[in-house]
């Protein structure tokens, strides 16, 4: 089987390697692995990642899927709670004990015998699996959970997300993002189901996949992976040649402010469409090339709705959490016997903050976490949203105060040379918050930390301010500082 990358580190996985993944499904049927067992995959991205994905499709196993850094001892975890079988590893992933270990890619050698089998995936029993897909939620509100889906609700939301955004056999998908997770494995089922290729290569490394992306129709990230590449181009303008041939540029998997998306378009020449999804629901809402406002209108056959504190549907304009009704809901949790707790009736909510405008576009401001502050309701992520007003991407952390019922650090990312220092920050942010909302503190940051998938880490950031405004453990400090 031939899974060469090209001299760039960029390789491709299309409908022209099928014949590849059901070979594979193939020897891992020899080896042992059965439909209906629980199979954990972790492994970087790769096309031989991609090749043996379809393969464990086809084979209709229950797709346990991990990143790649994930510590031995969480993947114990994984393991002992979803009762896997098999762990399907990368070379150079530490092999967990308690599991049957395979290295894919040493499957992957050789080239599959001529008229080995058919050359078409069959997804009709994974499609029919009430456990098909696994995937863990990002573990904000605590340890991350498993969230069990079945291959009706995952497919049919890729086909929804299709339908949506007119993707054409002759694109491209070049994903800055790892397949692991909700948002890149949507990508690989995208191109496959609407016959388009997927240049797969090492996502974080902007300038290693710039050179081998002039083929590239469609590029996904998340938002502060898009800032890096619109800082990439500020700096070397040059290379937004290569990115010629792309038509849309797609995000999600954060809240995106509006001032960058200006100076997205300003830098690039296309909008960025912002998406809103879930590893519980999939993908919900998506901006369009037709309608690129916002998070855009509810996909076919989900229902969104705004609800406020007493529970009453919110009046357009009006934030309140958001609510989703959708046939590709998950199916559960996984409980600690490896069964699943079954998701509660629709509406979901997803607690997160939004409001919709009059004709129904969706916008997302974060996670519905109050804070109490001198009497006031706060709701930190709607405070940065606000603040980003300033031209810069703001995180607010907030930290118990016996007196005012909180402390409020805004932090604020500022990649330039000779950057403002964190008192001219603080004016800035001020002129956009009331006067109970405003900064304690500010923190300037050079960049925000970030987890596996791409998304701003909040513990991390969360003890880089603290220590940042207060010192280390065991000392005290104060005023605005740069980190």
């Amino acid at each position: 089987m031939d899974t060469v990358l090209s001299p760039a580190g960029v390789g491709e996985y299309s409908a022209a390697d099928m014949p590849a993944s059901i070979e594979m499904s193939r020897r891992l049927r020899d080896t042992g692995v059965s439909a209906g067992d629980r199979v954990m995959l972790k492994a970087d991205n790769s096309v031989a990642l991609a090749v043996v994905l379809f393969a464990l499709i086809h084979l209709d196993v229950s797709l346990v899927l991990v990143d790649h850094q994930q510590t031995v001892a969480e993947s114990r975890r994984v393991i002992e709670l979803a009762k896997v079988e098999w762990a399907l590893l990368g070379e150079d992933i530490p092999a967990p004990s308690g599991v049957r270990v395979i290295r894919f890619e040493r499957l992957l050698e050789g080239k599959a015998p001529a008229g080995s089998g058919a050359d078409a995936l069959d997804l009709g029993g994974w499609r029919r699996r009430r456990d098909a897909l696994i995937t863990w939620s990002s573990g904000s509100t605590g340890r991350p959970k498993g969230v069990v889906r079945t291959g009706e609700a995952f497919l049919g939301n890729i086909e929804r997300t299709g339908k949506a955004m007119g993707y054409r056999p002759t694109d491209m998908f070049l994903p800055l993002l790892p397949f692991s997770h909700q948002y890149g494995l949507s990508l690989l089922f995208l191109a496959l189901l609407s016959g388009a290729g997927v240049l797969v290569g090492p996502y974080r490394r902007l300038g290693v996949v710039l050179r081998a992306a002039q083929r590239a129709t469609v590029l996904d990230a998340t938002p502060a992976t898009h800032r890096s590449l619109v800082s990439l181009l500020e700096r070397r303008p040059e290379l937004a040649e290569r990115l010629r041939s792309v038509r849309l540029y797609c995000t999600g998997g954060a809240p995106m402010d509006a001032r960058f998306s200006e100076r997205f378009r300003e830098v690039l020449g296309h909008p960025l469409l912002d998406g809103y999804g879930s590893t519980e629901l999939g993908n919900v809402a998506l901006a369009t090339p037709e309608t690129p406002v916002g998070c855009g209108h509810a996909l076919d056959g989900i229902k969104l709705g705004i609800l406020r504190e007493d529970g009453r549907a919110a009046p357009a304009g009006e934030v309140g959490e958001v609510v989703v009704s959708s046939p590709d809901m998950m199916a559960g949790y996984l409980t600690a016997d490896g069964t699943v707790d079954p998701a509660p009736p629709p509406p979901y909510r997803t607690r997160d903050l939004g409001y919709l405008d009059d004709r129904g576009h969706l916008f997302v401001l974060g996670r519905k976490q109050a804070v109490h502050r001198l009497g006031h309701t706060l709701y930190p992520e709607a405070l940065e949203r606000r603040a980003e007003a300033i031209g810069r991407a703001v995180a607010v952390v907030p930290l118990d105060d016996e007196r005012r019922g909180c402390t409020l650090i805004f932090a604020v990312e500022d990649p330039e040379p000779g950057a403002e220092d964190a008192r001219t920050w603080r004016r800035r942010i001020g002129a956009h918050l009331a006067p109970y909302e405003q900064p304690d503190q500010v923190v300037v940051l050079d960049r925000f930390p970030v987890n596996r998938n791409g998304k701003t880490d909040r513990t991390e950031l969360h003890r880089i301010c603290r220590e940042a405004v207060f010192g280390p453990p065991a000392s005290a400090a104060g005023g605005d500082s740069r980190a």
